[in-house]
């Protein structure tokens, strides 16, 4: 494999993570909310449904997303009709799978974030005349944005290793699909390959640890800062 297309790969393997998460970081910060702070029917079931798919085998999640997504699939006839087009085979499919897969871990961390926000910063807020949106804006955000940031980052390194649910929903076409786990699957196919996945694997696992460790430290920053509050 030419060092060339592997750096094509490592910057679809960014592009598809960065898309993901850019995607995915409201949903999971809304499920996070939901899950930390009002009591509703049905919420135990919801949190289950959002972590189901740490537990299920992502070639199981990948084939849901193609049932969804594909032509005959409710969102995928939906998609179809408003933007003449399909997410199957695409790096856009390849960014909703690792989405889906990184939205538990994410949503995990922002959760955590939200609950240990002290409630009563935000009612002296309210108390000193703060709209709910000013308290959440001032208050809120500002004290749970290092977990925030450190659930982005985690999440960034999960769709970055994304694999199973990738392959199931949008395969692994060259130059579309095919981010550095499917790219170090193929090497690993291919006669004399071990010097691609090599470089490809080193690759990975530089940019999943620096993730990690960054993630590390934007938490205990989160933590220490609310320890002295």
């Amino acid at each position: 494999m030419p060092v060339g297309a592997e750096w094509e790969i490592v910057a679809l393997s960014l592009q598809v993570g960065a898309v993901a998460i850019a995607v995915t970081l409201p949903v999971a910060f809304g499920l996070a909310w939901l899950l930390a702070r009002p009591r509703f029917p049905g919420k135990v079931l919801l949190d289950g449904i959002v972590h189901l798919p740490l537990v299920l085998p992502p070639v199981v999640t990948g084939w849901l997303l193609l049932l969804l997504f594909a032509p005959g699939g409710p969102i995928g006839r939906m998609t179809q009709a408003l933007f003449g087009t399909t997410v199957l085979f695409r790096w856009t499919g390849a960014a909703i799978a690792a989405g889906v897969m990184a939205l538990p871990l994410m949503v995990r961390a922002l959760r955590l974030s939200l609950e240990n926000v002290d409630r009563r910063l935000e009612q002296a807020a309210r108390t000193l005349g703060a709209s709910p949106w000013r308290a959440f804006v001032t208050v809120t955000l500002p004290l749970s944005l290092p977990g925030i940031l450190a659930g982005t980052v985690l999440g960034f390194a999960r769709a970055l290793g994304e694999f199973g649910a990738t392959i199931t929903f949008v395969s692994n076409i060259p130059g579309e699909t095919r981010t550095l786990p499917l790219a170090i699957y193929s090497a690993l196919q291919m006669p004399n390959g071990e010097t691609a996945v090599l470089r490809l694997a080193a690759i990975s696992i530089a940019l999943s640890l620096g993730a990690l460790i960054l993630s590390e430290i934007l938490a205990r920053r989160a933590g220490k800062g609310l320890h002295v509050l």
